[in-house]
């Protein structure tokens, strides 16, 4: 093909006189392309010999204007146009990016185009005067809800959020409750995927939103626009039923009664729901009979399943792939930015389909959910599901993977090869020891962490995680070989890799943490102190008991201890729009707006490449009129030992005063069970329903509650946030004390010593702006609606006796005060609500 068909005049002198200059040898060069597809500017960016050339700026491209190219191209001296294996390489990894590839002679006269360019799509942007007439009084989605009211705020918001998309750049947002942050970023999302034909994501911290927006938000916003946009409600892979394992499960024999029963109660279901989904079961299975039958990534069989053409999961990405609106949960979001920033790529579908533009609603929980996410960890009960999968008696019969797959039935353990029941019992056995030894670790407080202080304790933990991670290691070695012989198409060698794969990652765990009490030992043994990696990359090593006090067992984790450099990199550097809104974000002020920095600080954003936009959008609730802040004067402070029975006698009285309908918050379980046990009998003597974290689960709990008006609710840390109970359910708030997270915390703890040894304040710098960010999620508990109204009673006393108290009270909004003694602070509640 002639060169002048696809390069300009000018480009074309300016190519052959790069190659001139090079000796006739070959160059590389970035392209660019006009409104018609010419090429009409060139970057040359690398000079070779006459057989080679660094296809630099490709790779690493990052041109100081941060325009894309078109396409890449160099020239063969040879004449020789036919690409080589290493061009046409290059051409493919181009060709994902959208990039073209053109080879061209020395004299620029002919071009063989290994790969066209896609032509770029001209962006339209957001038009912020009609999505905000959207929202005006007599705007489509004012029409579409009762009792509509016209909110500045949300406005103000919609237009930042819109200059997100259309600037390509970072929003952190702080949209109190009541300014319907929903609908603020919604419109613009959805929006400018229609315009576009861009993907957006939409994360969540729960599964109950990711629903409500799927269901009820998305259809509402695109009625009211007019239009059609496909969408897809992604939840994680386990959340999915997997018909081959449900069938290889119902195949096992000597299922005992209760387990066989759900099982079967499964098959039923699985014949009438359309989407598979967990959340679709009448009622929940246990999670030993879920975890047999749910999709996992590593016993997906893919293209080799027989069940391909029915299978829950495929059907779900199939209608994921040419969605534009994608609504999923943090969890889902970080496992695909992992997956992707450790060399998955950008371009294709990962654990998601490809994007470039994120809305994160409820963004305060992101450092704890990537926490979560980027944490190593495992149990024994993990471990015994994994090897009694493998290989189990029961009643004296024998079962499991490895029976199935080398052809043997029950009863045949003994002819297994290699004395593998054997192997599966001794690594049970080391399980059982390592938990046995860090349950004795762990003591009363259920809790402990490796530090250069306690690990000379932990030699007897060492010395059984070694022999746990050579155990799996055996296990492993004398499975491995078998599988090689097995049929590769065999579910039960699929099952059996996943399971090694999982035994493997639990010895990486144990050598996590050997390698730690190594670094401490040889320290120790050169007569030095262990320093600690200033770095926030390091990770801290603790276990926690968990169980009844019948058969408890200990949780070993490996966290990190600061994920913002992860978040940094995968989030923040990577995505084009990256809006964050959640009602707290920051530890604003009424005097002096609002500071994002600790929130930016620990998430990331801060370190991002590129400054963000920032907004604080106040609630519109009119809580100066309708709400009445609390505190008593003369109460005990907290560290005192009149405090517990203070506040047993004073939740009984102000429950009284308002007759119920309260939330009562705490920051230990012990201190709710004393005060429940001395407030509760009052309580209920007088007809008010006392409820109690741990008596139930949370969401029957909720449904109690929010079923009666007149009840209480005692509860601790899942309470602070995520209760909805507007009107007269939620009349009294009372927060026990301010929630300073306890030092006990491992995690918590090692972010506090990174901050101290680089010579800051760690109290002010994290102590007390975590703890004003959950006051804030605390106080937005009672009022949800215009219309609602209540006290907020804080029987901590140090919120106005200590210096640091008014971190906590410029916090929240402006509301009436009661700054009294205890009789006080009850004549002016009796006279607030009458």
């Amino acid at each position: 093909m002639q060169a002048a068909k696809r390069f300009s005049l000018e480009t074309i002198a300016t190519l052959r006189a790069a190659i001139d200059d090079a000796g006739g040898n070959e160059v590389f060069a970035l392209g660019y392309c006009g409104a018609k597809g010419m090429v009409n500017r060139l970057e040359i960016t690398a000079r070779g010999n006459k057989d080679s050339v660094l296809a630099l700026g490709f790779f690493d491209f990052s041109p100081e204007s941060g325009e894309t190219p078109d396409l890449l191209i160099h020239n063969h001296p040879s004449g020789f146009l036919t690409p080589s294996d290493n061009d046409m390489a290059i051409a493919a990894k181009a060709a994902e990016s959208g990039l073209g590839f053109y080879i061209v002679d020395n004299r620029v006269q002919q071009v063989y185009a290994a790969a066209e360019p896609i032509r770029k799509r001209k962006r339209k942007k957001l038009n912020p005067d009609k999505l905000c007439g959207a929202l005006e009084e007599e705007g489509s989605i004012a029409r579409r809800l009762p009792e509509y009211e016209r909110r500045d705020s949300q406005l103000d918001l919609v237009r930042l959020i819109i200059r997100s998309f259309n600037e390509d750049s970072i929003v952190v947002a702080e949209a109190g409750t009541g300014v319907g942050k929903s609908f603020a970023y919604l419109l613009p999302a959805v929006e400018f995927a229609l315009l576009n034909g861009e993907r957006i994501v939409l994360s969540t911290a729960t599964i109950t939103l990711q629903q409500q927006l799927f269901e009820k938000d998305i259809p509402l916003v695109l009625s009211a626009l007019g239009k059609k946009i496909k969408c897809a409600l992604i939840k994680g892979r386990g959340n999915y039923l997997c018909r081959r394992r449900l069938t290889e499960a119902l195949r096992e024999p000597f299922l005992d009664g209760e387990e066989c029963g759900e099982l079967r109660s499964i098959a039923a279901w699985a014949e009438q729901t359309k989407t598979g989904g967990r959340s679709d079961l009448s009622s929940m299975p246990s999670a030993a009979s879920w975890s047999q039958v749910c999709c996992e990534a590593d016993t997906c069989l893919g293209m080799r399943c027989a069940e391909r053409e029915r299978c829950f999961f495929l059907a779900l990405r199939r209608e994921s792939a040419d969605a534009r609106i994608l609504v999923v949960n943090h969890h889902l979001l970080f496992a695909d930015l992992a997956a992707r920033y450790e060399g998955a790529g950008y371009e294709g579908t990962v654990v998601l389909p490809p994007y470039s533009r994120i809305v994160i609603d409820e963004a305060h929980t992101i450092e704890n959910a990537a926490t979560s996410f980027f944490s190593r960890e495992w149990s024994r009960v993990g471990i015994h599901r994994a090897l009694s999968r493998l290989y189990r008696k029961r009643r004296a019969r024998e079962l499991g993977l490895l029976l199935r797959l080398f052809g043997a039935g029950p009863d045949s353990g003994d002819r297994l090869p290699g004395g593998l029941p054997r192997r599966v019992a001794a690594a049970r056995e080391k399980a059982e020891q390592a938990g046995a030894a860090a349950l004795a670790l762990c003591g009363s407080e259920g809790l402990f962490r490796l530090t250069p202080d306690t690990a000379e304790d932990a030699a007897p933990l060492f010395l059984s995680l070694g022999e746990l991670r050579q155990a799996l290691a055996a296990l492993a070695d004398q499975i491995l070989p078998l599988l090689e012989t097995a049929d590769q198409d065999d579910p039960a060698a699929w099952e059996i890799r996943a399971i090694l794969r999982r035994l493997g990652s639990v010895g990486a765990v144990c050598s996590a943490f050997l390698d730690y009490g190594e670094r401490v030992r040889g320290a120790r043994e050169k007569g030095l102190g262990l320093e600690e990696d200033p770095e926030e990359s390091r990770d801290v090593f603790w276990m926690e008991r968990q169980g009844g006090t019948l058969d408890p067992w200990v949780v070993f984790r490996a966290t990190p201890v600061s994920v913002a450099p992860s978040l940094r990199d995968a989030l923040f550097n990577n995505a084009k729009t990256v809006v964050c809104i959640s009602a707290t974000l920051s530890t604003a002020s009424r005097e002096g707006g609002g500071d994002f920095r600790f929130w930016a600080d620990r998430t990331g954003a801060a370190l991002a490449d590129r400054d963000f936009l920032w907004g604080i959008f106040p609630s519109p609730f009119p809580y100066k009129e309708h709400t009445l802040l609390t505190v008593p004067t003369d109460a005990p402070l907290p560290n005192f030992p009149a405090y517990q029975d203070f506040l047993g006698r004073a939740i009984a009285e102000l429950v009284l005063i308002a007759g119920g309908s309260a939330l009562v918050l705490f920051t230990s379980y012990q201190s709710l069970r004393l005060a429940f046990e001395q407030a509760a009998p009052v309580l209920e003597k007088e007809g008010i329903r006392c409820l109690r974290q741990g008596d139930d689960d949370r969401s029957r709990l909720l449904s109690l509650f929010l079923g009666d008006k007149s009840s209480v609710l005692f509860g601790t840390d899942s309470f602070w946030e995520g209760v909805d109970a507007p009107g007269e359910t939620l009349r009294l708030l009372i927060i026990c004390r301010l929630p300073f997270r306890t030092l006990r915390d491992p995690v918590f703890e090692a972010r506090r010593e990174v901050l101290e040894k680089r010579g800051a304040n760690a109290f002010m710098e994290l102590s007390l702006p975590d703890a004003v960010m959950k006051f804030k999620q605390g106080f937005g508990r009672l009022m949800r609606g215009s219309s609602d109204y209540g006290t907020v009673a804080v029987l901590d006393g140090r919120i106005l006796q200590k210096y640091y108290g008014k971190a906590f009270l410029n916090a929240l909004p402006e509301t009436r005060i009661s700054f009294k003694d205890f009789t006080g602070i009850t004549r002016d509640m009796e006279r607030f609500f009458t």
